[in-house]
């Protein structure tokens, strides 16, 4: 039998002998195998379809870790603002791709640098993909599309975010998601043609170090380039001033949820877990590498978070939890191209590096004077950036062949004795996607600029978007640093009469 799932009835002929009704009997065993088989093939496709769905609910749950990170991070008097951007994230960016995003990123058979079908979703779906990788395809559109968010909050109005994240989600991400993971892309290690990839290799950006984090982070880096910083930011002798977030319970908590989102944004990026490598035993398959993915995930993190801590306690005396928290979303950032394919002591290394990458940007960004409230180009910008490098020093052979087979002699990690064609590709990734957000959102912020839809009023900044553009206050809450003449409350000390002394 050429196929261990299939059979004929002159297969089994030979070994009924002559016994009477053998064809009639070789027929019937065959069709209940058939049968069986079809169902395991049922069975395998559902359970794939259903874990790709659970990772496409923990991704789209990460909306809800940025919305806390981002409520945290900026003066309450703009909360409301920055919350109402994030469900525009969502909802704008979520009729964005399914109208154009998907179909310029995987609308297979098309060219190398963009999509051509499943427009609207159309003649969809197919053998190769169904609805659940449409969700989770999306949920990693709108998550690029809140990263910018952060870098230009406080100060942007809200007809250029509905404008940025509707272009974002809908062209310039899927373009680069097309290149990097469709199998028509230019430069993706996942290309159906393994006879022609970029430098014997491909790129490898499992889960979107450079595609998803980069992204974000480069357009909101024009984003706050082009708007100026914050009123306030900077004093008149170019110094910098602190303009801190009004709740560290709200940035710790969305940064946990990221924490947890994260296993469906790494891990969830193998698509399917029902497949067996068939190299160590069958206890060992794609099931394992989903467990590994989760453990570098978790390690750089971590170590990242830890690396902070003791490396701010070290630069400014303090236990900062804000920084800490940036810190583990670094690391998170950093590994989310490699976690895949290098082994779990590789990445601490990752983490190790990406916090000091970020404490180093941030520095950068003092000295420029450039603002990002939540330090979101720093951040995913500059660790993505760093998670690509990585990922061609350190990626591990067996692994590689694992995650993308086909192609024994694949380049790998430098450190890992591969040679430097991965590290070539990947040093291709950062430069194009630099250049290619570069050339499509500078330009799109520069033109609202110029019709004065991006940036809000002095006074309305002073006064906070909240009360000027949202209809009142997320809630009663004085800013430390405020001092418009809008009405504020404080809390008053009580007096032994019980009367509340005015504040």
């Amino acid at each position: 039998m050429a196929d261990p799932f299939t059979c004929t009835a002159s297969d089994l002929l030979p070994l009924l002998g002559g016994a009477p009704n053998a064809t009639a009997a070789a027929s019937y065993i065959c069709d209940r195998f058939g049968s069986i088989s079809t169902r395991l093939t049922e069975a395998t496709y559902a359970i794939d379809n259903t874990y790709l769905l659970f990772s496409a609910y923990l991704v789209f749950a990460m909306q809800l870790g940025f919305a806390m990170l981002c409520a945290g991070s900026v003066r309450a008097k703009n909360t409301m603002n920055i919350m109402l951007t994030n469900v525009l994230d969502a909802a704008a960016g979520g009729l964005s791709y399914y109208l154009f995003g998907y179909a310029f990123a995987f609308g297979a058979p098309s060219n190398g640098f963009i999509g051509k079908h499943f427009f609207g979703l159309k003649e969809f779906p197919t053998p190769s993909a169904d609805y659940s990788f449409f969700l989770y395809q999306w949920a990693f559109a709108i998550a690029a599309a809140g990263i910018t968010s952060g870098s230009i909050a406080e100060r942007t109005q809200f007809v250029a975010y509905l404008i940025y994240s509707s272009f974002l989600t809908g062209f310039v991400y899927p373009i680069v998601s097309h290149w990097f993971w469709s199998g028509d892309g230019w430069a993706g290690a996942a290309k159906t043609n393994i006879g022609n990839l970029l430098f014997g290799s491909g790129v490898i950006d499992f889960a979107g170090s450079g595609v998803v984090h980069m992204v974000g982070g480069i357009a909101g880096l024009w984003g706050a380039f082009i708007e100026g910083p914050r009123m306030g930011r900077f004093d008149r002798t170019g110094r910098s001033v602190a303009l801190r977030g009004h709740s560290s319970s709200l940035v710790v908590l969305g940064s946990f949820l990221l924490w947890f989102g994260w296993y469906g944004f790494n891990p969830g990026s193998f698509l399917t877990i029902l497949k067996s490598y068939g190299t160590k035993g069958s206890y060992y398959g794609q099931w394992s590498a989903v467990g590994r993915t989760a453990v570098t995930t978790t390690l750089a993190g971590s170590t990242a978070a830890l690396t902070t801590l003791f490396g701010k306690r070290l630069l400014v005396g303090h236990w900062n939890v804000i920084d800490v928290c940036n810190g583990l979303l670094g690391g998170f950032a950093a590994i989310t191209s490699g976690c895949s394919v290098v082994e779990p002591w590789a990445a601490i290394i990752c983490g190790f590096v990406a916090a000091w990458v970020l404490i180093g940007f941030n520095k950068l960004a003092e000295k420029v004077k450039y603002d990002d409230p939540l330090e979101a180009a720093q951040l995913h910008g500059g660790c993505g950036a760093w998670g690509v490098l990585f990922t061609g020093l350190f990626a591990t052979k067996s692994y590689v062949n694992e995650v993308y087979p086909g192609k024994p002699d694949r380049p790998y990690g430098l450190f890992m004795g591969g040679g430097v064609m991965l590290l070539a590709a990947q040093i291709v990734q950062i430069l194009v996607i630099i250049g290619w957000v570069t050339a499509t959102m500078a330009p799109l912020f520069l033109a609202l600029h110029k019709l004065k839809l991006l940036r809000i009023s002095s006074e309305n900044e002073m006064a906070g978007m909240d009360m000027t553009s949202h209809g009142g206050m997320a809630y009663i809450y004085h800013d430390e640093d405020d001092n418009s003449s809008l009405p504020q409350f404080k809390m008053g000390k009580i007096e032994s009469n019980g009367v509340p002394e005015r504040a």
